[in-house]
């Protein structure tokens, strides 16, 4: 057995057996869901009374990208407002989660595609505590953001998904957090009340993901790039396309799929979210 193996293996022992913890690909949308009653808060809300409770929460942020990878390791990650122009209420909230160094370490060691560094400095951005809030209110669970080391390919990030696989065995929650089709430029401010409102060429490529990851077609997926002008406009940077990659690698062979929160919000934004599991 080799160091790394060896170090994973001595933190999972210590770890009560479980059940294959289910995973979330989480469409977080905008950072005001974080203190709202909406139907995709309270959706949020009933995932953390349906599922298992978690030893840990890992999350694939959007909103922390870097060159590396990194991982929180801080015993008491921060609250980070990574926002501007929102009410004062927003800014105010704290989720004080504490973190889990050890879980750090194990992963770490774990993974062996690429060298994850430990990181002291970030927390928890508004992808991870404006989701995690609903789900786990009393801030009793520990929670760690993975970065996403935005200059590597598409295929590298599903790759990475599938090292952190094990982590489900030892009833860690991974979320990938960020939105499959998200045009902030495209935005219809004027429709962000209008129920379902979408584009037609967002609720064209809502429907393509859909399909794809439901017969597991992970490979149109992962080539992105080659989804033709819609694509083009769902995806027109990868940032809150590349969490779903990593659910998408993590996902097992015959694992049941299921969708929530399946609605489109000013047009050139979706907040479809899926479970695995």
């Amino acid at each position: 057995m080799t160091a790394s193996l060896k170090d994973f293996y001595n933190w999972s022992q210590d770890q009560k057996s479980t059940h294959l913890m289910p995973a979330l690909f989480i469409g977080h949308g905008s950072p005001m869901n974080g203190i709202a009653d909406n139907e995709f808060s309270r959706q949020w809300s009933i995932l953390g009374k349906e599922i298992p409770k978690p030893s840990a929460v890992l999350v694939v942020s959007a909103h922390w990208l870097t060159r590396g990878t990194f991982i929180t390791a801080m015993e008491h990650p921060k609250t980070i407002h990574d926002f501007g122009g929102f009410p004062k209420e927003l800014f105010e909230v704290q989720y004080p989660a504490p973190g889990n160094p050890n879980l750090a370490k194990a992963i770490s060691d774990l993974v062996v595609s690429t060298n994850i560094e430990f990181d002291h400095e970030w927390g928890l951005d508004h992808g991870t505590w404006t989701v995690v809030r609903h789900m786990y209110p009393e801030a009793n669970i520990p929670v760690l953001q993975l970065s996403i080391d935005y200059y590597e390919s598409p295929e590298f990030h599903y790759r990475l998904g599938k090292e952190l696989r094990e982590l489900r065995k030892k009833g860690v929650l991974v979320i990938g957090s960020g939105n499959m089709v998200h045009n902030l430029r495209m935005v219809a401010w004027d429709k962000l009340n209008e129920p379902e409102f979408g584009f037609d060429w967002a609720l064209e490529m809502n429907t393509l993901f859909k399909t794809k990851i439901g017969s597991k077609d992970h490979r149109d997926l992962i080539n992105y790039r080659n989804l033709g002008h819609a694509g083009k406009l769902a995806i027109p940077t990868p940032d809150h396309y590349f969490p779903l990659l990593y659910l998408l690698g993590i996902q097992g062979e015959k694992e049941e799929v299921s969708f929530f929160n399946d609605k489109a919000v000013g047009g050139s934004l979706t907040m479809t979210s899926v479970r695995f599991g």
